[in-house]
């Protein structure tokens, strides 16, 4: 009937409301060390995520990129040895800086206007450590429209010590019973995804503990 499929159907506003007219994105960034400024983001992946008609978050597509090391950046063989990129494989497919940047950003621009947002808000797993890279890229690029706010984030680490006690991605993922591959960790897209999955639990939980409180 026309009014269950009008109550299924999602209302654009819902996500805004729900945070301050932000957008949560989620991004994982891979690196060649933890200096933003002189060590080389080398992929980058960006999870949108979907609101139902319910007002629960789900996860929706994931856009990721390999970067190509910016000219004169430093990759510690420690990093790279973590994550297992290997920056000059001739099969990465890896893009410069500049396209990989657009390529994430362009559907983000576009999902906050989809759902009523005003600005994305990155979300993380150690989230100034995402920030930080992506800022540093945009800098770097000379990039005006940054659909992110600049140093605001919302921070999985914080989220997943208050609902589970574990602030370590692997731990707070499994405590959340999502489950968790230990080969494919370490992966933009595979921790940007867990990252998600386990901030759509936390708010969605969140939200059921609030409705309980209210019918009581």
């Amino acid at each position: 009937m026309l009014w269950q499929a009008m109550s299924e159907t999602p209302d654009k506003s819902l996500m805004a409301r729900r945070f301050r007219s932000f957008l949560p994105v989620v991004v994982d960034v891979e690196t060649g060390g933890f200096d933003a400024r002189h060590d080389a983001l080398l992929e980058i992946a960006a999870v949108l995520l979907h609101m139902d008609a319910h007002g629960r978050l789900c996860r929706a597509e994931t856009h990721a990129c390999h970067v190509a090391p910016f000219p004169g950046a430093h990759m510690d063989p420690a990093s790279l040895a973590v994550n297992g990129i290997d920056p000059h494989h001739p099969f990465r497919g890896a893009v410069d800086e500049h396209e990989a940047m657009q390529r994430i950003f362009r559907p983000v621009r576009q999902a906050v206007r989809d759902q009523g947002c005003s600005r994305a808000i990155l979300v993380g797993h150690n989230a100034s450590f995402d920030l930080g890279f992506l800022n540093a890229a945009v800098a770097r690029c000379g990039i005006k429209r940054n659909p992110f706010h600049p140093f605001s984030s919302l921070d999985t680490v914080s989220l997943g010590g208050l609902a589970y006690g574990q602030t370590v991605l692997a731990r707070a993922v499994q405590a959340a019973g999502l489950g968790w591959d230990p080969d494919q960790a370490h992966s933009a897209i595979y921790d940007a995804e867990k990252t998600a999955d386990l901030f759509c639990t936390v708010v969605n939980r969140w939200e059921e503990l609030q409705e309980s409180a209210g019918a009581r």
